[in-house]
């Protein structure tokens, strides 16, 4: 089936399945690769993109429901306040270690201050469960969440649940 979806800016005319998974139309049929698959399953985050700035797994969303609304990958989320301060933070906050979930991240975190600019530890722990990291860098991901948010930093202690 023939579909014009609206991928980070762009208009992009594609043929597809109606089920398959947007996942797949951003790797396979756009060559955006920063999407990663994980599970396939909507359980590990890594394959969070933005659909009207709402964080959602793209590896269980069907490209038929995508609609109207507006696509927002890793290679565009620096072009949003939210995206740029986040992906800053990590950098400096020096979050990544193997980095195959951060591109994940980076989309939940972004779309939690785009919506939540000062963003509680409880608001952190929510928008973030969910988003698995093997590396276990969870202090390092609260602490720059709340960097991007212009907050003091995460206790040493804290992680995320």
């Amino acid at each position: 089936m023939q579909y014009t979806i609206r991928v980070n800016g762009k208009a992009r005319a594609i043929e597809a399945d109606p089920q398959m998974p947007l996942l797949w139309v951003l790797r396979d049929l756009l060559d955006l690769k920063g999407t990663k698959f994980g599970c396939g399953r909507s359980f590990c985050g890594a394959c969070t993109v933005h659909l009207d700035g709402a964080a959602v797994r793209s590896c269980v969303t069907p490209v038929s429901s995508v609609g109207a609304a507006s696509i927002t990958t890793i290679e565009a989320v620096a072009g949003t306040p939210a995206g740029k301060a986040v992906q800053n933070a990590w950098l400096e906050a020096d979050v990544v270690q193997c980095g195959y979930c951060q591109a994940g991240q980076i989309m939940s975190a972004s779309a939690l201050l785009a919506k939540n600019p000062k963003p509680s530890d409880a608001d952190i722990d929510q928008a973030m469960s969910g988003n698995i990291c093997r590396c276990a860098t969870y202090t390092r991901i609260r602490a720059a969440i709340k960097q991007a948010a212009g907050m003091p930093a995460a206790d040493s202690r804290d992680t995320l649940r």
